[in-house]
């Protein structure tokens, strides 16, 4: 009933814009795609058209070898008490996935609506244009399901074979594993990802690749935000269900009696899987679509220069699959000399040579690519090709950088996580909270610090003698936007090697899980059953304490990946927002000046942007608190410390539990973000712009806040746990309650951020254009109440998703207060 009557509400809104408008002039619509077919390389022998198909040969291989990997990691060899686990896992994932893409289906048809009106209404498009502008955005969507189910599945394959292989006693061997995966969901993302783009651009007339490339780039963007934002809030509602636990019933780690163990694993896989592939997938997406936009905007006088430049952007994407695939294989070969005969090291270490080595040779590869395309092409300056690799450049320095800022605030080595282990000794869970507190806050300062560094970098190199020749005089200002438009692009240089140290975070975590579920330990005769069928004694006690060292390393690289997703969000938002700027440009020529901060209008635009992030982190943390209450109450009530395992339908409910608050979370969230780009829109074009970049600079320093406090929180337990070895004490009492703080701080509302702030943006480039050839007081009356349909949700998301007063709740009152 909840549901269907918000769709009416909003259904009914989306027609009467549908009704009201009148055409627009410049638009998203108007984007049109240089034929690349006419520019050549290497002295005629290469067309662009050509360097498209090979790269479809590259994402077909790229798919192929993550396919492969999928295979090898599926026929490793694992205990069937262990295979029996993970498969329960997967078998719940997979109901939760299907919730999910029943739950975009009616997200989707609600910004069909929109796009429809817009694309048809608006811009006059033909049905078969709209029809296709809309396939385009339900691949999107696709896109972003399909490669979260295929992570899903691979992850919940390697847990088991993880933790069976830490029985062998070599480390290097099942770190492997979980890296092996995490490679497998990078390659065949970025790969599917491109596929898609250069479909797009190489097979769709000219005149509708722009438009459909936009439609494509709005699907992807839903489903990334509902997925991430939907999974965030399952994971960690099934996390501290968990954890808490453990101290009410004094129980150890993901025991098999705990209805909300299941649950638990399940939401390592829906918040740390699903939600980061989606994340990922839309990020390479819209990073690429928001440059092309750009160039075709910006250089529509100079259509050659404008297609070798889309060519080149494509070359350095193809070549990112490449260069992550040979870094990978040169990492895995030093690591094998360097630990190959070691029973214990720091298992964060081959991990960060993986980063490392894969920036170098993506730095490398970028300038030689850029020298053979550009250098002495006759459409470019003979100093384009250094100026433009540079600043690409030193966004693959970020994604380097960046992970190392991180770690000294979240890794077990870290200075600050060892402060908040310190700090709980005697302060217990007040002073770890508020130690964890500073270190998220030192860490927004410093990694802000670095990427001001090399956004002013980008700046600088903007001013180079080559790139203001590349534009044309009307927008020689823009320069800079497109400089942080290729950091962020450069940002994601080493793609696949992000989501694979990402990705290596929740199969590490459920290994853990799936070890202590399955009880092999108390199975008779174990050790002779693995010996005979498997070859080899296995080492219990080891094996527990390198599964543990392991979920430590997955934390901090899990941290690693956040700040630079959320990095590319804010930085990209910027050349997004050129856009807007463009169009607004044709239709009111002081458009520059009204977006100067002498304008109120901008002014207060930057503060409601940094009003709505502090509104969604208090929304999205509510729906948490909430169905971690609900789980809670139910996992007491329900909690049989007398049998072996908890009950199946048990623990069936408290994922019914954890799905039913993310999703009505999800629903008071989307309709807000989804009315205030509408009604913000029709307010002012200038106020609306203000907005998009308050939103994205606030977001900034409030995710990176967030998420690392929230993993120094995380691995100060996992000290006193692995290092300390001090389970069930005070001191990690003190540190789960820390830990359960940072729970929604890192892996709810700081990473939803990314999608939101990118699908708010993209979306604002409609509403936009939507608004600005409305009537004043129509358009203003429309907004008007469309805003107040946000509102209404926006108390909805505290007063309808209170922890209800219940007469147990009452009673408990009661007795509490009669003691005082």
């Amino acid at each position: 009933m909840f549901n269907t009557h918000t769709w009416k509400k909003v259904g009914v809104t989306a027609a009467a814009l549908a009704a009201t408008a009148v055409p627009a002039l410049a638009s998203e619509a108007d984007i049109r795609i240089p034929d690349i077919r006419s520019v050549l390389f290497f002295g005629g022998s290469l067309n662009g058209m050509q360097v498209m198909l090979a790269g479809l040969v590259v994402c077909a291989l790229g798919v192929a070898y993550g396919w492969l990997q999928y295979i090898q990691t599926r026929n490793l060899p694992v205990h069937a008490a262990m295979g029996a686990v993970s498969n329960i896992i997967w078998e719940t994932c997979k109901t939760y996935l299907f919730q999910q893409g029943k739950f975009l289906t009616g997200l989707w048809v609600l910004i069909a609506c929109c796009m429809v009106y817009y694309f048809g209404v608006l811009s006059h498009m033909t049905l078969v244009q709209v029809v296709a502008i809309l396939l385009a955005s339900i691949l999107g969507i696709l896109g972003s399901y399909g490669v979260a189910w295929f992570g899903i599945r691979i992850n919940t394959v390697a847990n088991s074979r993880a933790a069976f292989s830490a029985l062998r006693g070599n480390p290097l061997a099942t770190l492997g594993i979980p890296l092996k995966s995490g490679m497998s969901v990078g390659l065949l993302l970025v790969a599917i990802e491109l596929f898609f783009m250069i479909c797009i651009l190489a097979f769709l007339p000219m005149d509708l690749a722009g438009p459909c490339f936009i439609g494509f780039a709005i699907g992807e963007s839903l489903g990334a935000s509902a997925l991430r934002i939907c999974g965030g809030i399952f994971t960690k509602i099934a996390d501290i269900g968990a954890d808490l636990m453990k101290i009410v019933f004094n129980l150890p780690e993901d025991d098999p009696r705990n209805p909300g163990v299941i649950a638990d694993c399940t939401g390592d896989n829906a918040g740390d899987s699903v939600g980061p592939t989606a994340d990922g997938f839309e990020t390479y997406g819209v990073t690429g679509v928001a440059l092309i936009a750009f160039l075709a905007l910006a250089l529509a006088s100079t259509p050659a220069l404008c297609a070798v430049l889309i060519v080149w952007l494509f070359a350095m994407r193809i070549l990112m699959v490449v260069t992550s695939l040979a870094s990978y294989l040169i990492n895995e070969a030093n690591s094998k000399l360097l630990y190959g005969g070691s029973k214990d090291f720091n298992l964060e270490q081959p991990l960060t040579n993986l980063v490392w080595i894969t920036s170098a040779v993506s730095i490398g590869v970028t300038y030689a690519a850029s020298y053979a395309l550009l250098a002495n092409h006759e459409a470019c300056h003979p100093d384009l090709w250094w100026g433009l690799s540079t600043i690409i450049s030193l966004g693959t320095l970020a994604g380097a950088l960046i992970p190392e800022f991180t770690k000294v605030f979240t890794s077990t080595e870290s200075r600050h996580v060892k402060e908040v282990v310190t700090s709980s000794r005697q302060g217990g869970a007040s002073l770890n909270i508020l130690s964890g507190l500073v270190a998220g806050n030192f860490s927004a300062f410093w990694t802000g610090l670095c990427i001001l560094a090399l956004m002013f970098g980008a700046y600088h190199f903007s001013q180079n003698e080559a790139l203001q020749a590349m534009m044309p005089e009307a927008f020689r200002f823009a320069a800079p936007i497109f400089a942080f438009g290729l950091v962020a692009f450069g940002f994601l240089g080493m793609g696949p090697v992000t989501i694979a140290v990402d990705s290596f975070g929740p199969v590490t975590d459920n290994a853990q899980s799936v070890y202590e579920l399955s009880q092999i330990e108390a199975k008779p005769g174990i050790a002779a059953e693995i010996e005979r069928d498997f070859g080899f004694k296995p080492d219990f006690e080891n094996a527990k304490y390198q599964l543990e060292k392991g979920d430590g390393a997955g934390n901090t690289f899990k941290a690693t990946a956040k700040p630079v997703l959320i990095g590319t969000a804010v930085v990209g938002a910027t050349t997004m927002v050129f856009g807007i700027i463009m169009m607004l440009k044709a239709l009111y020529p002081d458009t520059i000046e009204k977006l100067s901060l002498v304008h109120p209008e901008a002014i207060m635009g930057l503060l409601m942007g940094g009003a709505v992030i502090y509104w969604f982190t208090g929304a999205s943390t509510q729906a948490v608190v909430t169905g971690a209450y609900r789980a809670v109450v139910y996992i007491k009530d329900n909690m049989k410390l007398d049998a072996a395992t908890a009950a199946t339908e048990a623990s069936k409910e408290v994922v019914r539990i954890c799905t039913q608050y993310a999703q009505r979370g999800m629903v008071n969230i989307f309709i807000v973000i989804f009315c205030f780009s509408l009604s913000l829109a029709f307010f002012d074009p200038f106020f609306f712009i203000g907005y998009l970049i308050g939103m994205a600079f606030f977001g900034l320093f409030q995710a990176i806040f967030m998420a690392n406090a929230g993993g120094a929180w995380d691995n100060a337990k996992k000290i006193v746990e692995v290092e300390l070895k001090m389970k069930n004490t005070p001191l990690h009492a003190a540190t789960v309650v820390g830990d359960t703080v940072g729970d929604p701080f890192k892996d709810t509302s700081s990473v939803s951020l990314n999608p939101v702030i990118k699908f708010t943006t993209l979306f604002g480039l409609l509403a936009v254009e939507i608004a600005v050839k409305m009537p004043p007081g129509l358009k203003h009356a429309i907004g008007g109440a469309i805003f107040v349909i946000g509102l209404v949700f926006v108390y909805r998301s505290f007063y309808s998703m209170r922890i209800p007063v219940n007469e147990k709740d009452g009673e408990v009152v009661e007795h509490q207060m009669q003691k005082s």
